[in-house]
């Protein structure tokens, strides 16, 4: 097996939850939606994480705002770029695969004009050899097609294998599985008793890190 490891983006290697809450704070406090408002757009992200076309027509009617959908997710496109931050040691741990050797890429589901910000303000899209983004793709995860533009963005193929690594049972487990790869799945609660088929089970990205890391030695 070649030395390809491919990483999710959100709650993978940036922490989005963290910046949804920055960006919730500040819609609040901009909107005077008060203490109750706020609670609700976090109860909201977090207990049910609609497509945010769907979460901004929610927003929007709970609100009785007068923008329209598409202005409000607009607006949260272009800010929270600027709120997101990698997981503390995703970056040093990206360049120290890459110093042994490693190819590593990202493929990540998601507007173009939102993940190319988060990868470029985070510093994630000159740490890595390549990335692949379904809205600027036009194919999502779990499809084969975007695991393959990720591998031949990094210089190879899928043809001897690699790694995945992400949070999404579906998109990233079942997907890199299906695309030929092994996988790690980084478990942040929300997929309860659902069952995987996933390699090695992790909480932090540093532990699907020193997990790949590990494998150098047994090759």
């Amino acid at each position: 097996m070649q030395r390809l490891a491919l990483f999710d983006l959100d709650r993978t290697l940036i922490d989005l939850d963290a910046a949804f809450r920055r960006w919730a704070e500040e819609f609040a406090e901009r909107r005077r939606l008060g203490p109750d408002g706020l609670a609700w757009l976090i109860t909201q992200d977090r207990d049910t994480q609609p497509h945010r076309e769907v979460f901004f027509g929610m927003v929007r009617d709970r609100f009785a705002l007068t923008e329209p959908v598409e202005e409000l997710w607009a607006g949260y496109r272009q800010r929270i770029p600027h709120l997101v931050q990698c997981y503390p040691g995703v970056l040093a741990g990206i360049a120290d695969l890459r110093s042994a050797g490693w190819l590593v890429g990202i493929v990540t589901n998601g507007m173009a004009d939102n993940q190319l910000g988060k990868l470029r303000r985070t510093g994630l899209a000159d740490a890595v050899d390549g990335y692949a983004v379904s809205g600027v793709e036009g194919i999502r995860k779990p499809e084969r097609g975007l695991f393959e533009i990720a591998a031949r963005r990094c210089g190879t193929s899928l043809a001897e294998g690699g790694w995945m690594v992400g949070d999404s049972l579906i998109a990233d487990v079942e997907g890199g599985q299906a695309a030929g790869l092994r996988t790690i799945w980084i478990d942040r609660g929300t997929w309860p008793g659902h069952e995987h088929q996933a390699d090695y089970v992790v909480t932090d990205p540093t532990e699907a890190i020193a997990i790949v890391r590990e494998l150098m030695h047994l090759q």
